[in-house]
C-alpha cells in the first residue's frame, strides 16, 4: 500500500461529556456546551487508500468522576479522566489545592526513593510543598531533587545527563519513582530520563503550565530536542498518574498562560466542535484565569487527549490528529532558535497555515479561516511565523519530521464542517509551497 495513499480522516459528532456538578461553569456567563458523545470508529479499505473515519459514541478513556478521599475534611475532592490503557491506565486528577492532598500522590509512589525533577523558575514556588506531599506521614520516602536551567533551549542531552548524573548518585534502584515538576520541558525530560534509567522506573507528572496540563503531560511522549529537529530523541513512557493542581497557574506568565491556549483551541479544531463554540465565548476569560473556565477547559481538553491516547497509544493514526498547526510549528521553533518563541506561540502560527492551507485545498470554508484567525488574535497569540523564517527553511526542517514516511511529509489538515480533520499525504504539493510563499519569504 503506497504511504501517499494513506489518509485518516475525523469526523466530530462531539459535545462534552457530563460535566461534574464542581467544574459547571456558572460565573462570569460561562457557558457550558451540551453533553458529548463519541462515536465507535469504523474503518474502510481499498486497495489503493486507508480511510478511516472516527465517531465517537462513548469515551473509552473513562468519565469524569469525584475521588472522595480527600486529606481533610476541608480538601475539595479532584476531578478524575482515566486514561484508558488496560493494566496500564492512570488517572488524571483535576482541582485546586491537589498539592495539599498528599494521599493522591503517596499512592502512586512505589519503593522508597523519589526523584523530583523541576527547573529554577518552578523551585522556588512548588518544589518544598511537593516534597512534603510526598513525606508527610510517610517517613520512609527519601525525596531527592534535581534543579534544571528552565527552557527549551536547555531541552537536550547534555541537560538530561544531570537527571542521571543525579539519580545514580543517589543509589536509585528500580523501585524508585521520578516526579516531574514544571512545564511541558521538564515533563518531557523527566518522562524519557524514567523510560531509559535503569530500563525503566516509574514516574508521575506534576504539571504547572497551561500548555502541560492540558496537553504534554498526557499521553507518555517524552523525549529531547536534536539541533536538525524538534522531539527528535525520545520514547513513549506512560506515567503513573497526572496531577493537576490548577492553582500552580496563579503564577503563571500571562505569556505562558496564553501560550497554553493554543492547545486547548487545537482540541475544537480537530474534534470537539462545541467546545470550540465555548471557547469563542470564553476566550477573555480563560485569560483573565478565571476558574471556572480554566476547571473546565482543563477537564475537557485531558477528556479529548485521554480518549485519543486510549485509542492509538503509538500515534499509528488518530493520534497525529493531535498535531494539528505542529509541523510548521516545529519548523518555527527549529528554525528560529529553540526558546525564542514558546511552543503554543509556534504552534498558534503554524495553525493558521495549516488552515490556510485547507482553504487552498478547498476543503474548507471561509468562515472557519476566519473564526481560527479571530480566535488566536483574540489569545493574543501570533497568527504569522517570524519574519526570518524563509521557504527554504520551512522545507528542509519539515522534511525530517516525525510523520514523515517513506519520503512523504503527512499533514494535519482540516477538512469539512468545524471539528472535522484529516491526517494525510494525499494533497496537492502546490496548495503546500503556495501557503508556504504566502507565509514566509523565498
Amino acid at each position: 500500500m503506497a504511504a501517499n495513499a494513506v489518509s485518516l480522516s475525523i469526523s466530530s459528532t462531539v459535545a462534552s461529556p457530563k460535566t461534574p456538578h464542581s467544574l459547571e461553569a456558572q460565573t462570569r456567563g460561562l457557558i457550558p456546551p451540551p453533553t458529548i458523545s463519541f462515536p465507535k470508529s469504523s474503518s474502510s479499505l481499498s486497495s489503493t487508500a486507508i480511510s478511516i473515519s472516527i465517531s465517537r459514541s462513548r469515551v473509552r478513556a473513562g468519565p469524569s468522576q469525584l475521588v472522595n478521599e480527600p486529606a481533610n475534611a476541608m480538601a475539595t475532592p479532584p476531578t478524575i479522566v482515566e486514561v484508558d490503557l488496560g493494566s496500564r491506565s492512570y488517572p488524571i486528577y483535576i482541582g485546586a489545592g491537589l498539592l495539599d492532598q498528599s494521599h493522591l500522590l503517596q499512592r502512586h509512589v512505589h519503593g522508597k526513593k523519589v526523584l523530583v525533577v523541576t527547573n529554577e523558575r518552578v523551585a522556588p514556588l512548588y518544589l518544598d510543598k511537593t516534597v512534603h506531599a510526598l513525606t508527610i506521614g510517610n517517613p520512609n520516602v527519601t525525596v531527592e531533587s534535581v534543579i534544571l536551567p528552565d527552557g527549551e533551549k536547555y531541552k537536550d542531552m547534555d541537560t538530561l545527563m544531570k537527571v542521571f548524573d543525579k539519580a545514580i548518585e543517589s543509589r536509585l534502584d528500580r523501585r524508585s519513582t521520578f516526579v516531574a515538576l514544571g512545564g511541558g520541558v521538564i515533563g518531557d525530560m523527566c518522562g524519557y530520563a524514567a523510560a531509559s534509567y535503569l530500563r525503566g522506573v516509574n514516574f508521575i507528572q506534576i504539571p504547572t503550565t497551561v500548555m502541560a496540563q492540558v496537553d504534554s503531560s498526557v499521553g507518555g511522549k517524552t523525549g529531547i530536542n536534536h539541533r536538525l529537529g524538534k522531539n527528535l530523541i525520545g520514547a513513549f513512557y506512560q506515567p503513573q498518574c497526572v496531577l493537576v493542581d490548577t492553582d500552580t497557574l496563579n503564577t503563571l506568565p500571562d505569556r505562558e498562560m496564553a501560550s497554553g491556549l493554543a492547545e486547548v483551541i487545537k482540541y475544537g479544531l480537530i474534534r470537539d466542535a462545541d467546545f470550540f463554540e465555548w471557547q469563542e465565548k470564553n476566550i477573555e476569560a480563560l485569560l483573565a484565569r478565571d476558574p471556572a473556565a480554566l476547571a473546565y477547559a482543563i477537564k475537557r481538553s485531558c477528556e479529548n487527549k485521554a480518549d485519543v491516547v486510549s485509542q492509538d497509544e503509538k500515534e499509528s493514526g488518530l493520534r497525529a490528529t493531535l498535531n494539528l498547526g505542529h509541523t510548521f510549528g516545529h519548523a518555527i521553533e527549529t528554525g528560529f532558535g529553540y526558546g525564542e518563541w514558546l511552543h503554543g506561540e509556534a504552534v498558534a502560527a503554524g495553525t493558521v497555515m495549516a488552515v490556510d492551507m485547507s482553504h487552498r485545498l478547498g476543503w474548507i470554508d471561509d468562515s472557519i479561516v476566519e473564526r481560527v484567525n479571530n480566535i488566536l488574535k483574540r489569545a493574543k497569540l501570533p497568527t504569522t511565523p517570524p519574519e526570518s523564517m524563509t521557504v527554504s527553511m520551512f522545507k528542509s526542517i519539515m522534511a525530517v519530521d516525525k510523520k514523515v514516511a517513506d519520503g512523504l511529509l503527512r499533514l494535519i489538515l482540516l477538512k469539512g464542517p468545524l471539528g472535522n480533520c484529516v491526517f494525510t499525504g494525499d494533497y496537492d504539493r502546490e496548495a503546500l509551497d503556495a501557503t508556504l510563499r504566502a507565509f514566509s519569504k523565498s
